[in-house]
């Protein structure tokens, strides 16, 4: 069934055509969602569809880099905290927006088309973007160091992996997804 169509300018059509394929590609693999259906529940053609993106692939892409931009944004540190709190915070931060999000997260997580080279790149520019507020946080004596930079890669990784699983399972609280995340940066930063 054909959703009637809204005059929308043509940045907030874009927004909508986004957010619906968010939604759509997280609930289902890349193969399985059409552009068609995207135009359908936006209430537009297929042909304004492709106007504003000129195929599948880069529909996906922009959302990815949507859903990355609103992750960057929304967990960017308040830098006259101390470390333990901007990480603290923007953990929060990427917790909350995994549950407001959920669509969005795993859009970003569990496409196929993550093999993809411009789409790598733009989770590789959002991963390396936290890694460095926390390296930036530690400051140049700590956050300098490989073995340091190393950590905080792997940690951002594994916050990614528990917030996904926690968003699919809610078997635990979002504190103790918080607890756990930062239970495990300082086991990764402690020094023997």
């Amino acid at each position: 069934m054909t959703t009637p169509r809204r005059r929308l300018s043509p940045d907030q059509r874009r927004h909508q055509l986004l957010e619906i394929g968010s939604r759509l590609f997280a609930e289902r693999p890349y193969d399985e969602v059409w552009i068609e259906e995207v135009a359908d529940l936006a209430g537009v053609s297929r042909g304004l569809m492709y106007h504003y993106f000129p195929s599948k692939r880069d529909f996906f892409a922009d959302i990815i880099r949507l859903e990355s931009a609103r992750m960057v944004e929304i967990t960017a540190p308040d830098t006259t905290l101390p470390v333990e709190h901007q990480v603290s915070a923007g953990l929060r931060a990427y917790i909350r927006y995994s549950t407001d999000h959920a669509h969005g997260l795993r859009a970003i997580n569990r496409g196929t088309m993550s093999g993809d080279v411009g789409i790598q790149a733009i989770l590789t520019a959002e991963f390396e973007t936290q890694q460095q507020r926390i390296l930036a946080a530690l400051g140049p004596d700590e956050g300098a160091d490989e073995v340091t930079r190393v950590a905080v890669a792997g940690w951002v990784s594994f916050v990614r992996a528990v917030c996904v699983d926690w968003v699919d399972r809610q078997s635990i609280s979002a504190d103790e997804v918080h607890d756990l995340c930062m239970r495990a940066l300082h086991g990764l930063l402690r020094r023997s």
